[in-house]
């Protein structure tokens, strides 16, 4: 079976959770509002079965977001403010073991389904680093063996390690569009 099939079978895209994905506190987190999002649920009701279920959820699999932590990334993220219609209480995020409990805690088909996914796109994420990682200590290790002759070539290198910019959203075209089924008579 091809890779486009299975990727158009998904029920959420890999880039997308990857996107969603957030490092705070030293660790690789989701916000409560994103994963209600994926689970199609509302935030409240995802929060309220959390609540039902704390003993699952210590400190290490989910916590609160601090006054300044959320205000940085409402500044960050362009978050509204809470006088405008915005949250009235800080979020929540969940490590890894978090969301692996969330499906204990969600029952639906659609939970179960989507936590397969955000649990593989944790791993590809904890690969991707891993391999990052390794790159970057052999590319220190050829560094030091030659001289500064090649510095011009291990600083393409770096820039070619260096995470790929956000693609562009797709421009519009400007202007009328002619129907192509009619012809000029």
């Amino acid at each position: 079976m091809s890779t486009k099939k299975v990727a158009s079978r998904q029920l959420v895209p890999m880039e997308m959770i990857e996107r969603r994905i957030l490092l705070i506190r030293g660790q690789k987190v989701m916000f409560d509002v994103r994963l209600a999002e994926l689970y199609q649920v509302s935030t409240s009701a995802l929060n309220k079965a959390v609540k039902r279920n704390l003993d699952r959820f210590p400190e290490d699999f989910m916590f609160q977001l601090a006054d300044d932590e959320f205000n940085s990334l409402r500044f960050h993220f362009g978050m509204s403010n809470s006088g405008r219609g915005g949250r009235r209480y800080l979020p929540y995020v969940f490590a890894e073991q978090g969301v692996a409990m969330l499906s204990s805690v969600l029952k639906s088909k659609r939970a179960i389904a989507v936590n397969i996914a955000i649990m593989r796109a944790f791993v590809r994420l904890r690969q991707i680093l891993a391999t990052h990682k390794e790159l970057a200590e052999r590319l220190a290790m050829m560094e030091k063996k030659y001289d500064h002759g090649f510095k011009v070539v291990f600083d393409a290198l770096r820039q070619l390690m260096a995470p790929p910019p956000p693609p562009a959203p797709p421009k519009r075209p400007i202007g009328f569009i002619a129907p192509a089924n009619k012809r000029a008579s």
